[in-house]
């Protein structure tokens, strides 16, 4: 007779009317529960409900959970789920997960023990892919097990590591190298953990200056995930092309190339196919999707960070939530996921126009203000030639055709900065360029001056 896996249904009744009941009980056990350690289908159902609820900032409760259960499933559950009020137990909680990820975690030793012997016995797959996947469960599973509770002296001594670490590396730059020496002398670099928000009006650079700090970091060895919900693989990578090889990204894409051209094109393109820069077709435009995706390549190559282009046409699954809260909620997520993953993640964002005075500022992010909250590291990107316009001070007498200001709006722990850089129009490039090489403007003189 076959044995069911491992469960305690009333313990899972227990928790789910704990946390249903007393928000506070949820609160200590956010960080090990999960909708794994549900053996039962309905409950499951029912706790990722309430998870999805209380991620958009509502508070569940069992009139707001029967209503959404039956919108998903077609069905009425409001008895089933009320009486889960019946059994509350505050005191008790943790000591209740703690056993429902006990029995979660016998139920994979099964599946993986399960998935060993019959892939041993059939020998269609071969025997290091088992191993590896095998290894891959069990260092998953002890992972997520570990305990996320420190000291202040883990914390200390987690400083005096990267003390030593930045000692040891000397020049050596703490995260990713972007190849503009302002940012990376102010911030070491882009840094795991960190969410990082680039924005700018239409057409002032968004996307270049996303692809040319991950041309940069991939130079340098970085694995890089790369999200565009407007243009294909071939339009990214012919981008990328252009800027080593001169020749335009419109031109290498559209039109007949003869000898002179095909030749800049080769001579340049071994160092771009050496690097790791992915592409996911099958992410669409779901931030769900792209989610899991960055969380399959993580796991799969190691990637150093991800770019998403951009956070106002991503598709949310947010039911009657205004585009704000929307944003408000991908935002969160995305800098969650820096966390979690310990990767650094870009994510470009649209700026509200204001025409009587276009420099970028925090208060024309679009959408939401809460993407400004969630970000560790916020950098505009202002082309003030497109306008006619000088740049702002400290620059008001430099050039700015062919040049453009990148502001650093918010660094959290690293303060506020602003510098120029070259832009190459032809092959939408963003170059890092010392101050003293940039061409002054000519100082207006008046003929009415006497002397």
């Amino acid at each position: 007779m076959d044995r069911l896996p491992p469960n305690d249904i009333e313990i899972e009744k227990i928790v789910l009317g704990t946390i249903i009941s007393n928000k506070y009980g949820y609160d200590e056990v956010r960080d090990i529960l999960n909708a794994e350690c549900f053996y039962n289908d309905f409950h499951r159902r029912v706790f990722e409900i309430f998870k999805d609820i209380e991620s958009k900032g509502f508070e569940p409760d069992a009139v707001g959970i029967v209503t959404e259960y039956k919108l998903r499933y077609n069905e009425i559950k409001a008895v089933e789920i009320s009486s889960f009020g019946e059994l509350v137990d505050v005191s008790g909680i943790y000591v209740y997960v703690c056993r429902l990820n006990d029995l979660s975690s016998r139920r994979k030793l099964i599946r993986l023990g399960n998935y060993l012997l019959n892939n041993s016995i059939i020998e269609q797959e071969d025997v290091s892919d088992i191993a590896n996947y095998a290894n891959e469960c069990l260092s998953n599973l002890f992972k997520n097990q570990q305990d996320s509770i420190h000291t202040i002296r883990d914390a200390i001594d987690g400083v005096y590591k990267i003390i030593q670490q930045n000692l040891s590396a000397g020049q050596e730059l703490t995260g990713s190298p972007t190849g503009f020496a302002e940012i990376d002398r102010n911030t070491g670099g882009l840094q795991k953990s960190d969410l990082v928000i680039i924005g700018g009006e239409s057409s002032h650079g968004k996307t270049s200056l996303a692809l040319s700090l991950v041309r940069n970091m991939a130079f340098h060895g970085r694995k890089i995930a790369f999200y565009s919900l407007e243009m294909k693989k071939e339009q990214l990578a012919a981008r990328l092309m252009a800027m080593d090889s001169g020749v335009s990204s419109s031109k290498i894409l559209f039109a007949p190339l003869d000898n002179y051209f095909l030749n800049k094109i080769d001579k340049n393109i071994n160092s771009l196919y050496g690097t790791s820069i992915f592409f996911d077709d099958k992410s669409t435009s779901n931030i769900d999707n792209i989610i899991n995706s960055i969380r399959t390549l993580k796991l799969k190559y190691d990637i150093d960070g991800a770019v998403i282009d951009y956070l106002q046409i991503l598709s949310i699954n947010m039911k009657g939530a205004s585009e704000e809260q929307q944003l408000a909620s991908v935002s969160r997520r995305l800098k969650n996921l820096a966390k979690e993953l310990d990767i650094w993640v870009i994510a470009l964002s649209q700026l509200n126009r204001d025409n009587h005075n276009p420099v970028p500022n925090r208060n024309r992010v679009r959408g939401s203000g809460q993407i400004f909250e969630a970000a560790d590291i916020v950098y505009f990107v202002y082309q003030p030639s497109k306008y006619g316009y000088d740049f702002p001070e400290p620059f008001a007498n430099y050039e700015t055709n062919g040049y453009a200001m990148i502001i650093q709006d918010k660094g959290r722990n690293v303060g506020e900065f602003k510098f120029l850089t070259q832009f190459h129009k032809e092959t939408t490039h963003f170059v890092d360029v010392q101050l003293n090489t940039i061409p002054r403007k000519l100082l207006a003189t008046s003929d009415d001056n006497p002397f």
